[in-house]
This record gives C-alpha cells, sequence and structure tokens, in this order.
C-alpha cells in the first residue's frame, strides 16, 4: 500500500510546479536555519532568561537577527520559485525571479510613518508564503508567455550577454508588473485591504465555527497540517480566530484551580501546544528523531541532525521546508495523523482523570516536551508521562514512511554516486 502511495507521491512530486515549490522554499533554507537557532537562543525556557537578554541589551539584537533571517522566508522564496519554473521553460530565471519579488513587494501593503515607506516583516516571513508562491509562479507563467510569443526588445549581434538579457526581460517583465499592478489596483477599489488579508480572511473566517471540542479540535488540526503541506502558514491562518477560544479555556482553568474547583476544560490553549504539536505543527517530533536514529542515506541523516535540536524546542521549520515536508505527498498522511493521534490520546486520557488538565499556566511554546507537560498540568507527573507516550506514538506513525523514504533516497544517491564514478574513469 505504501508503495503504491510513494509511486502516486512521486509522480505528483515531479510536476514542475511543485518541483519550482520546492526549489523555492529550499533557496531559504540557510536562512531559516540561521534564524533558528536565533530563535532559540532568545527564547530558552529558564525562569527569567529573556529578562536576562533584554537587560544587557541582547534581546532585540536576536530579534533583528530572526527577522533579517527566518523573517525573509517570503521574500526569498518568491524569488526562487519563479527562477526554478522559468528555468523549466528554459527562458531567463533570475530575470523572472527579480521581477516576481518586485511583484511580491507591489502587491504587498506598504507601512507608512513619518520616517518614510517600509513593509512588515508579517508578510515577508511565512506569513507571506502562501501570497509569494501565487506571485511566484503567476508571474514565471506570464514571464514565460511573453518570451516565447517573441514579445522581447531585440538587440543587435555584439551586444554584451548581460546587457541583450536584460533588454529580452524588458517587456515581459513590463507585463508582469503590470498586471500585479492591477491586482493591486481592483482589490483597493473593491475595499479589500491587500492580497495577503483576502487570503487570510477567506480562509480563517470559516475556522471561526470551530473552537473548544474535540472533533472541532480535530479539524483544526488536519487545517493547520493542510495548510502548512501547501505552504500556508497554518498557526497564523487558524490562531487569530481559534486561539482566544483556547485562551478563554485557559483562564477559566486558572480561576476553577485557584478556587479549587474542577477544572472545566480539557481543550485549552496548552492543549493545543504543548500536547498536540510536540515538536511543531504535524507533531513533527516524531519525525525528526526517526530522521536523526533510523535514517541511513546521507541527506536524511544530515536531516536529522540539523532538525532534531530545534525540533526539541518545537522549531520545525528546518524540517518543513528543509526536509521538506511541505508539499511532499510522501509525508503528508503521518503529518496529519500524528498530530491527531496525539490529541486523542490525550484527551481521552485526561477525559478519564488518568492525566490532570492544564490548570491555566501558559507555558512557553519552545518549551521542551516532558518539561512542557509537568508544568503545564501544575507540576503533575502525569503530564510529563503522556507526553512520553505521546511522543513515542508519534515515532511509530512517522516510522514507516521515513523508512520508504529513506530506502528511495538510498537509491538516488547510489545511483549519482554510480554517474560519478562513472565520469571519473
Amino acid at each position: 500500500m505504501l508503495e503504491k502511495v510513494e509511486a502516486i507521491a512521486g509522480r505528483i512530486g515531479n510536476q514542475r510546479h511543485l518541483r519550482s515549490l520546492r526549489d523555492g522554499i529550499l533557496l531559504s533554507m540557510p536562512l531559516i536555519i540561521i534564524g533558528s537557532i536565533f530563535l532559540i537562543l532568545g527564547n530558552l525556557p529558564i525562569s527569567g532568561y529573556t529578562d536576562w537578554l533584554a537587560d544587557i541589551g541582547l534581546a532585540p539584537i536576536f530579534s533583528k537577527i530572526v527577522n533579517g533571517s527566518f523573517g525573509l522566508m517570503a521574500l526569498v522564496a518568491v524569488f526562487g520559485m519563479a527562477h526554478s519554473l522559468a528555468e523549466h521553460y528554459e527562458v531567463d530565471g533570475v530575470a523572472a525571479g527579480v521581477i516576481a519579488l518586485s511583484s511580491f513587494v507591489i502587491v504587498t501593503p506598504d507601512l507608512i510613518s513619518k520616517a518614510g515607506y517600509g513593509i512588515s516583516y508579517t508578510y515577508l516571513g511565512s506569513g507571506g508564503l502562501f501570497v509569494a508562491i501565487v506571485v511566484g509562479l503567476i508571474s514565471a507563467e506570464i514571464f514565460r508567455f511573453f518570451v516565447q510569443k517573441n514579445f522581447t526588445v531585440k538587440m543587435p549581434e555584439g551586444v554584451p550577454v548581460a546587457v541583450e538579457k536584460s533588454f529580452a526581460a524588458l517587456l515581459p517583465g513590463l507585463m508582469v508588473i503590470l498586471f500585479w499592478g492591477l491586482v493591486y489596483l481592483f482589490l483597493g477599489l473593491a475595499g479589500i485591504d491587500n492580497i495577503h488579508t483576502l487570503l487570510t480572511n477567506t480562509l480563517g473566517k470559516p475556522l471561526s465555527v470551530l473552537g473548544g471540542s474535540l472533533w472541532g479540535t480535530l479539524v483544526i488540526i488536519a487545517l493547520n497540517s493542510i495548510f502548512w503541506f501547501v505552504g500556508i502558514h497554518g498557526a497564523n491562518t487558524i490562531n487569530p480566530v481559534i486561539q482566544p477560544i483556547w485562551l478563554q479555556n485557559t483562564d477559566a482553568n486558572r480561576l476553577a484551580f485557584q478556587a479549587g474547583k474542577e477544572l472545566p476544560h480539557i481543550i485549552t490553549n496548552e492543549f493545543m501546544f504543548n500536547f498536540v504539536w510536540i515538536g511543531g505543527g504535524g507533531a513533527t517530533i516524531g519525525l525528526v528523531i526517526c530522521l536523526w536514529l533510523f535514517s541511513k542515506s546521507k541527506n536524511n541523516k544530515a536531516m536529522g541532525k540539523l532538525t532534531v535540536a530545534p525540533g526539541l524546542f518545537n522549531i520545525n521549520e528546518p524540517a518543513l521546508f528543509g526536509l521538506p515536508i511541505v508539499l511532499n505527498f510522501k509525508l503528508l498522511v503521518p503529518f496529519i495523523l500524528a498530530p491527531m493521534a496525539a490529541a486523542l490520546i490525550t484527551y481521552f486520557s485526561m477525559a478519564a482523570g488518568l492525566v490532570a488538565k492544564p490548570i491555566g499556566i501558559v507555558v512557553p511554546w519552545t518549551m521542551p516536551p516532558i518539561i512542557s507537560g509537568y508544568l503545564a498540568t501544575g507540576g503533575k507527573i502525569s503530564g510529563a508521562v503522556i507526553q512520553i507516550i505521546t511522543l513515542a506514538v508519534t515515532i511509530a506513525i512517522y516510522y514507516p514512511f521515513v523508512k520508504l523514504s529513506d530506502k528511495s533516497q538510498l537509491k538516488e544517491e547510489a545511483q549519482e554516486e554510480s554517474v560519478e564514478l562513472s565520469k571519473t574513469v
């Protein structure tokens, strides 16, 4: 069964637009890893640590580094996607990438102040990734259409190649930028703030009907995984609507705990972030541990070493965009099932009284598993034990898919080594 799924996923994965998406996201991988390091350093779950960083002046520096690396993911990706797709069509990838980057900036709203104009990091990072995908791919398609139709400026022979390429991209680039300028104009005339807002509202408002129920939570978990899978920031899409409900439940539990009453809620902010999304969206702690301990291919081993440390602090962007999980159909099933399994096991254990409910303590999202479960339940060992159990379950869910992927990766690496060896002979 898994082999059939892998074959279908392989065919889908080789589709040129999907490959361009992965190439574009991979281009931002070094920045993601660097940003993850400083994100961890700025949020170590140690009492008084963040206050100490602020006192010595390092907190704003760490924040600046994260914003200037991790926070530019969409900006880098839009260039990479357009570049990759244009190269596939055998047209100028660099020109297509630069024009797509310009288009992304055009459709992104400005921040206006007395100091001048700027763009919010909200849109330049993972929060703007879905718009980057749309702009990158459409820009490349428009660009290659006009190039292939010879709608270009022809230069005489003898002109340097760089100059020739620049003028060849002039008219196609004009059409791309004009297209996105009109999109920005029409959205404004329609009373829509910008394309980012349009997509967020379109995807986010239906989620408001979901809340504190178990089945609604399972839907939210599935949507979070699916959004991340297609490159949409799941937390940024879902949390503005759903998180207030979780936080209200957290506070209700706090008040009940202080009054010595029965805790009314299981599904709280801490339930989701500390018990369901262990390791990040998709409960990828199980995935990175499988990569780290059980992989044999060079690529997967390297990814395991790179992703396990951030994963322990619930930062999984290196795995999402580096392995990648995004648009990797081979990992879609466990990416949805693992957090669902964690939610069901934890929920019914708490409902049965086997595990203490979250008592209303807001535990930092970067707190590693086991410690976070212990703290969220008010120092109850059952909170740590249930995380150990769900951690083992997520490993078991991801394991067969990782082994299957690893087997395929080993074959590819063997073929590459064979080709390299034949070249040297």
